[in-house]
C-alpha cells in the first residue's frame, strides 16, 4: 500500500509541473518568437522485486525485475519548431523564415531569440523591447540613422540607401540540447553555434508563437483529470492503509 500511496502521490506531482508548463505556454499565446515549452517524464523510484524459491534449500532469491513506484517531471524541453509569419507593416519587426537566431546582448552576455520586435532608441541603437542591443555579424551594436529603414533578406541595412550593418543570426544543428531558456523569450548557449543554415529574413513580419491554443487546451483537461484520479488513488490507498493499521491493532 505505501507503494501505491507513492505512485500516486508522484503523479500528482508530475501533474502540476505539466500544468505549470502549459500555464507558461498560454500566458505566451500571443508572444511573438515564443517556444512552447514541452514537458517530460521518467520512473520517479524504481524498487526490485525478488522471488525466494520455496523448493531450495539455500533459499535462493530470483530477481524478477524492477517495479517502478511512480513518475516525475524532468528537465523541461523546447520545441523549436517555427510559429506562422504575421504580416505588421512596420519596418523594424523581422522575422526569420527557416532556422538561425537573432543575437542579442544582455546584462548576463550575449543570448539568442526569435522575437523579432526591434526598436530605435534614443541613441539610435536597434534594439529589442526588453532594451537589449541588437548584434550584427561582428558581434557589436547596431546603430542606425535616420531615414527609411531597408533589410534586405540577409540581414543587410540600410537607411536611405546607405549601409548601416547587418544582422547577426546564428543557427545550431541541435538547438534541442544546446540552448537553455533563461529569460521569457531568450536562450543561452552551451556551445557556440554551429549550425550553417539560416533562415531568411523578412521585414515587416513578426514570427508568432509556435504554441498551439487547441492543443494546449486539450492538454490541460487530460492533466485535470490525471491530476484528480490520482487525488483519488492517495485517499483510497490511505483508506486502506488507515484499516490495516486499525486491524493490525485489534489483532494485538
Amino acid at each position: 500500500m505505501i507503494k501505491g500511496l507513492y505512485a500516486a502521490a508522484s503523479a500528482m506531482l508530475a501533474n502540476i509541473t505539466r500544468q505549470q508548463a502549459l500555464a507558461h505556454d498560454v500566458a505566451n499565446l500571443d508572444t511573438p518568437g515564443f517556444k512552447q515549452v514541452l514537458t517530460a517524464m521518467d520512473d520517479f523510484i524504481t524498487t526490485q522485486v525478488n522471488q525466494v524459491n520455496p523448493n531450495d534449500p539455500l533459499r535462493t532469491v530470483n530477481v524478477l525485475g524492477r517495479l517502478g513506484l511512480g513518475v516525475e517531471g524532468i528537465t523541461n524541453l523546447n520545441d523549436f519548431s517555427q510559429g506562422g509569419l504575421k504580416e505588421t507593416g512596420y519596418e523594424l519587426d523581422i522575422a526569420l523564415d527557416g532556422p538561425g537566431f537573432f543575437r542579442v546582448k544582455t546584462a548576463a552576455g550575449e543570448r539568442y531569440t526569435r522575437d523579432g520586435r526591434f526598436l530605435k532608441d534614443a541613441a539610435g541603437n536597434l534594439v529589442t523591447t526588453d532594451g537589449y542591443n541588437v548584434l550584427n555579424t561582428s558581434g557589436t551594436a547596431i546603430k542606425l540613422g535616420d531615414g527609411e529603414i531597408s533589410i534586405a533578406e540577409d540581414g543587410t541595412i540600410t537607411v536611405d540607401g546607405t549601409a548601416a550593418g547587418q544582422l547577426g543570426i546564428v543557427s545550431f544543428l541541435t538547438p534541442e540540447t544546446q540552448l537553455v531558456r533563461d529569460g521569457e523569450n531568450t536562450f543561452s548557449s552551451t556551445g557556440a553555434p554551429n549550425g550553417t543554415e539560416k533562415g531568411t529574413v523578412v521585414q515587416g513580419y513578426l514570427e508568432m508563437s509556435n504554441a498551439d491554443p487547441t492543443q494546449i487546451m486539450t492538454q490541460l483537461v487530460e492533466v485535470t483529470r490525471s491530476y484528480e484520479a490520482a487525488q483519488q488513488m492517495v485517499s483510497n490507498q490511505d483508506e486502506l492503509l488507515g484499516k490495516t493499521i486499525s486491524s493490525l491493532g485489534r489483532i494485538g
